[in-house]
């Protein structure tokens, strides 16, 4: 609870009274603005939303007729899809329009016949929706990354992927039957250009952004919100117009009116931060809160002279009372004082001063000597943690990593394989005749010999790579970046001159045989990988030894 002197509560009180009044007048009028802000910013938004949808539909339906009108003209409907005018077509309509990255016919089996720029030819498209929907009628299929066509056309400036929308139809024949599919990919950033475009030419306050959302809310531009939710995206479906989101975004969200059978649902959503939305009635009611603030100060002066005279012996007590709390000089305590009851406590607290003094020296003292031994428990417990973990993940002999630090990190290298397809490498290394070096020069020498081993493997390879001891006399080292397919064996047969050129003490020279693996697209899990490299290194110790298979 928070204590005050009478003159402090006199000036409180007045100055509150005040800034009561204002304040309440204040919000009153703030939540008028506030309620008026939201109506003409949210319309702003739908009409904005409105526009754009308009446009993309339209643009939309050009491109979806455009394909279709064009599978029904006399050159397609001949039948003959290895016909050169259908390819000069093709090359003509790409090279018209900027938004298609590719065009191209299939036959009724899925191989591409023709193509813009010779793309795909002779490929097989039989198992991508938009051929599988063609040969049924017009399709405009939802934006997906390039899949055949992402090795064969340049990548974005920003470093995003290649996303296309695709449009195909039907070829058919003079006499109705479909010999072949028409398909073309827009690129994605044709639809959202159409989007941006119609948003600036609204020419919407600071903070507006515009998103393209499919049916289930999920955000398909920008790309750098893609996959999240627009949480007030029902309500939209059901009643188009603006709403306030949970997200404190004022949010228009309007349906994209898209071609017949096209199995799009996309809507327009236009959204702007309730706050920007807001800032002429924050404004306002600022204004009116300073407003306020002025007149509390102009009572509490005159509550402050007034209770002046009537509050000044008790604050000589407070003022006192601190100096000592402080440890700091100059305290005097009234002794005397025509209010009696003034004049008992100042001489209490004259004596509870000097008593209070005693017993802090005494406190200090042993806080000094308790932060001591806090400060030492400290440094011993974190050195021992960290002995801990350097023996929980490295081996005690050689230094490098132990096996389930290995199998860890390979779980961690598979992974990351598993969702981005970067294949990784793993060299099974082997000592050869280690047996020998323990029978003739005993166990001490060949713990030497595999010490001297690590070091020269760590050696040789990257800072990436990643040394651990296998078992034994054998060692595993990770590749996590395969630069080129011959890499791994690069770094092996380095691997394998070093040690084959160094110098053992008391041994002399030691010989390796390295297994090298890489990464398959077909591996379900780590361990094909490990029987790999370890076949590898058997057909390395069959060949002879001191080689890289």
């Amino acid at each position: 609870m928070i204590r005050a002197s009478l003159r402090s509560h006199l000036t409180l009180w007045f100055a509150g009274l005040s800034l009561f009044t204002l304040l309440s007048v204040g919000f009153y009028v703030g939540h008028i603005a506030t309620e008026q802000m939201k109506l003409a910013s949210g319309n702003a938004l739908l009409n904005t939303a409105r526009s754009a949808a308009v446009l993309l539909a339209s643009q939309f339906s050009e491109r979806q007729l455009e394909v279709s009108q064009l599978t029904r003209s006399p050159l397609f409907r001949r039948g003959n899809l290895d016909d050169p005018d259908i390819l000069t077509t093709m090359d003509l309509r790409t090279q018209s329009r900027a938004e298609y990255a590719w065009m191209g016919v299939a036959d009724v089996n899925g191989q591409v016949r023709q193509a813009a720029k010779g793309l795909l030819v002779n490929q097989s498209v039989k198992a991508r929706p938009w051929f599988q929907a063609g040969l049924q009628g017009n399709y405009s299929g939802d934006p997906h990354e390039a899949v055949l066509l992402a090795k064969l056309l340049p990548g974005a400036s920003n470093g995003e992927p290649l996303r296309f929308i695709d449009f195909a139809a039907p070829i058919r024949t003079a006499d109705g039957q479909v010999v072949g599919v028409l398909g073309a990919h827009a690129h994605w950033s044709w639809v959202t250009q159409i989007v941006e475009s119609a948003v600036m030419e609204k020419g919407l306050a600071p903070g507006v952004e515009a998103l393209i959302v499919d049916a289930g809310g999920k955000v398909l531009y920008p790309e750098q919100l893609a996959g999240q939710t627009v949480a007030n995206l029902t309500a939209a479906q059901t009643r188009p117009g603006w709403s306030l989101g949970e997200d404190d975004y004022l949010t228009s969200a309007v349906a994209v009116p898209t071609p017949p059978n096209s199995g799009l649902a996309w809507y327009i959503v236009v959204r702007q931060p309730l706050d920007i939305a807001l800032e002429p009635a924050r404004i306002l009611f600022y204004n009116l809160l300073v407003l306020g603030v002025i007149a509390a100060v102009g009572f509490g002066l005159v509550a402050y002279y007034l209770a002046l005279s009537m509050s000044r012996p008790i604050e000589q007590l407070a003022r006192s009372a601190k100096l000592v709390q402080d440890q700091q000089p100059g305290a005097q305590f009234p002794q005397e004082h025509a209010v009696l009851e003034i004049a008992q406590l100042g001489r209490s607290i004259s004596g509870m001063t000097e008593s209070l003094l005693g017993k802090e020296r005494e406190l200090q003292e042993a806080n000094a000597s308790l932060e001591a031994t806090v400060a030492l428990r400290t440094a011993a417990l974190t050195q021992a943690n960290a002995e801990l973990l350097q023996l929980a993940t490295h081996d005690a002999l050689t230094g490098v990593y132990n096996r389930r630090r290995l199998d860890e990190k390979l779980a961690e290298c598979s992974q990351l394989f598993q969702r981005t397809g970067r294949p990784f490498g793993m060299l099974l290394i082997d000592a050869d005749h280690f047996k020998r070096v323990n029978d003739s020069y005993g166990h001490a020498v060949g713990d030497e010999v595999l010490q001297r081993l690590a070091a020269l493997i760590q050696g040789n390879i990257r800072s990436t790579d990643f040394l651990a001891r296998y078992g034994g006399e054998e060692f595993a080292v990770l590749l996590p970046e395969v630069e080129a397919a011959q890499s791994p064996a690069v770094i092996a047969e380095k691997i394998r001159a070093a040690v084959a050129g160094a110098i053992f003490a008391t041994v002399g020279q030691v010989t390796v045989s390295i297994g090298v693996g890489v990464t398959e697209p077909g591996d379900g899990d780590s361990m094909a990988l490990i029987r790999r490299a370890d076949q590898q290194l058997y057909q390395a110790k069959s060949l002879g030894r001191n080689k890289v298979a």
